[in-house]
């Protein structure tokens, strides 16, 4: 299930990349994190700036309220959506036939 915490700026979860993907797209849940499929190379900081871009994109948020605060050179990162609620990046990051297996706190 993914973890969703609510912070004072608003939502933090777990992310687990997979660079050099055919294209970018949410591939499920492991351990609690997001499963994030990126269509660019980990080279550069190409992959995080793709994942930024997407997050910021699904989550209707502009790039800047999307911050990687931990894992920049690693597949697994921790990402603070700012100004979003866990209902809101519920609504926004889990398909509809798996909301219910999404955690809302931690």
């Amino acid at each position: 299930m993914i973890r969703l915490n609510e912070t004072t700026a608003g939502v933090s979860l777990a992310v687990r990349v997979q660079p050099r993907a055919s294209r970018t797209m949410i591939r499920g849940e492991i351990d609690g994190a997001l499963k994030i499929a990126l269509a660019a190379p980990p080279v550069d900081g190409e992959a995080n700036e793709e994942l930024v871009r997407f997050l910021a994109r699904l989550c209707a948020i502009p790039r800047q309220s999307v911050t990687i605060i931990s894992g920049q050179t690693s597949r697994q990162k921790v990402v603070v959506l700012e100004g979003m609620t866990r209902d809101g990046a519920l609504a926004r990051l889990a398909p509809d036939d798996r909301a219910d297996e999404v955690v809302k706190n931690s």
